[in-house]
């Protein structure tokens, strides 16, 4: 049975409040009461619940973390680097998946406005083309930081990498290896770190004359429409000799296909994926990726919701923090 407060002011004839007070450092309590009151607590094995505390000072002591899924390496990573900075803060960090669905994420926003947690980290779902649940909840007051998937026409700190100028330089490398039919393979129109990569591509396109083979193809969720989309693709007459992907999940499918369809990586077909997955020096061929700072982005992100938190989300000013992203060249662009 675990000690209470209730057990420790009766062994010392104390009072309960007196004893939660002098537990709490209180100025109402003496030193000397302090003093005993903690021995006392440290030989009857008591732990204080820092959870129930912060209920009753009006603050959940948590921070959820809102993502479209968890299997992909960058938001594993960002995981990471949040808990890092929320756990030596002593916050709770809670994880919620939309798995892609704008009407789970605005069930889970929803919920959050009973006061279940202190302030949200989001990186919306592709299908996120309406921003009133998040409008209503942060004027409810509860502060909200988006990473990687942001929201730019919502007024609120965002961590981002630069997409356009990393899918600019992506692509001007295919064009240096040889590629002049260079398709690029998305997910949502509706996402800003799609539409900054597509105009990417499309200006490094436009600066090496070759916008006429501009091809532009979301791929949606559904893994058998995507793996059709890629088969009629590269069976068409018009098949792309470069190939940018932006989604991280895309690329062993990508791989299958061209074994299958016996298409050599890279001499037929170069290829260049956005993303952290740490395998790709060991695909065959290894796999030339575009790498987000996850861990650093998760960590930024965090500290931006506590520093909010810690002003009762007035004094801290909204901002756009950008940091670099890194391209590694491997053989599947050689």
């Amino acid at each position: 049975m675990s000690t209470t407060i209730k057990m420790i002011a009766h062994k010392l004839s104390l009072s309960v409040a007196t004893v939660s007070k002098a537990l709490a450092d209180s100025h109402e309590i003496s030193k000397e009461t302090k003093l005993l009151v903690s021995n006392a607590a440290q030989e009857m094995g008591y732990v204080r619940n820092p959870y129930a505390s912060s209920l009753r000072k009006g603050r959940s002591k948590t921070i959820a973390i809102v993502i479209p899924e968890i299997a992909d390496s960058f938001f594993a990573e960002a995981i990471n680097g949040i808990e890092e900075v929320a756990l030596l803060q002593g916050y709770h960090v809670l994880i919620y998946l939309t798995h892609e669905s704008l009407l789970r994420e605005q069930a889970i926003l929803q919920d959050f406005r009973s006061g279940r947690v202190d302030g949200i980290l989001m990186s919306v779902s592709e299908e996120t083309n309406d921003t009133e649940h998040i409008k209503t909840l942060m004027e409810s007051q509860v502060p909200v930081v988006f990473f990687d998937r942001v929201c730019e026409e919502l007024n609120t700190t965002c961590v981002v990498t630069d997409d356009f100028e990393s899918s600019f330089i992506a692509t001007n490398h295919l064009i240096s290896k040889g590629c002049s039919k260079i398709a690029f393979m998305g997910n949502s129109i509706n996402l800003a770190i799609n539409r900054n990569r597509v105009n990417g591509y499309i200006e490094a396109l436009k600066q090496n004359g070759l916008s006429d083979y501009q091809n532009v193809v979301i791929c949606g969720k559904d893994k058998e429409i995507s793996q059709q989309i890629f088969a009629d693709l590269l069976s068409g007459p018009e098949r792309p000799d470069g190939m940018i992907l932006s989604v991280e999940k895309l690329s062993a499918m990508l791989y299958q296909i061209c074994e299958d369809m016996m298409i050599d990586i890279p001499s037929q077909l170069k290829v260049l994926t956005f993303t952290n997955f740490n395998m790709a020096q060991f695909l065959s061929p290894s796999l030339t990726t575009v790498k987000q700072p996850a861990f650093q982005m998760g960590k930024v992100a965090a500290t931006a919701l506590l520093r909010k938190l810690s002003f009762n989300n007035t004094l801290a000013e909204p901002e756009t923090v950008i940091l670099p992203s890194v391209i590694t060249f491997r053989k599947s662009t050689s």
